[in-house]
């Protein structure tokens, strides 16, 4: 593998990035799944700056339970941090952790990558929100102690709690809108959805802009598959 990195490094040249590291990850049996997706996350680089940055954060705190998060970031601070261009890293610690996270990464199988990279920033996801959610309960209980009266600014017992909008979310998340037309009165209705991935029909010798074109192109609605018009208070063909 030293060889290979280092023909790796001649043929780039002076074209090797600054600071970039290009390092493989070893297979622990059939792992190659999430493999693949550890690097696409590596070298989204918006993501592993935040990565990086959480993981500059909490590195000295004692306290921090170990999860999927911080064995990621860990992981992803050993890759940056080499001294040598390329490489070999063995993900052991996080290949650990998501089996004794997810039964269904337990075994030798080869997994779905698409699967597992759902699980893994709804798992990341998750694993942000609580931290907000106790740092803002920790900032509640302070104001409760410095003013008798109760909180300034916090939210009353027992209501609802905000989602956090994490930086996975600035990362990854999009507004999908859904956008019907009545073809009998021409009322238009606009529908927006969130979500991380979009599920494209992928043709073969087609490029991903054609891929989107065709995922965001119109089509009809007949029979069973009409909708209600709460305007004409009937069902109709939708464009």
């Amino acid at each position: 593998m030293g060889a290979a990195g280092s023909r790796l490094e001649k043929a780039l040249g002076e074209q090797f990035p600054e600071g970039e590291r290009y390092f493989g990850l070893e297979n622990f049996g059939n792992t190659c799944y999430c493999n693949s997706v550890l690097q696409a996350l590596y070298f989204c680089v918006p993501f592993r700056d935040q990565l990086l940055e959480y993981y500059a954060n909490n590195k000295n705190t004692g306290d921090v339970e170990e999860n999927m998060l911080t064995c990621l970031a860990d992981l992803f601070s050993q890759i940056s941090s080499q001294k040598k261009k390329t490489g070999v890293i063995a993900p052991k610690r996080f290949i650990q952790r998501l089996k004794k996270q997810n039964e269904i990464f337990r075994s030798y199988m080869h997994q779905d990558a698409h699967e597992f990279l759902n699980f893994l920033l709804n798992e990341l996801v998750d694993i942000l929100e609580k931290e907000h959610n106790a740092a803002r309960e920790s900032l509640q209980n302070l104001s409760l102690q410095k003013n008798s009266n109760g909180p300034i600014d916090g939210q009353p017992n027992g209501s609802h709690k905000e989602l956090a909008v994490t930086w996975v979310h600035k990362c990854f998340q999009g507004i999908l809108t859904n956008e019907t037309r009545c073809l009998r009165c021409e009322t238009v209705t606009d529908r927006d959805e969130t979500f991380f991935d979009l599920s494209l029909d992928i043709e073969q010798n087609s490029s991903l802009t054609s891929c989107l074109k065709n995922f965001s192109s119109t089509e009809t609605l007949n029979a069973e598959d009409k909708f209600f018009c709460d305007k004409c208070c009937r069902k109709h063909k939708k464009g």
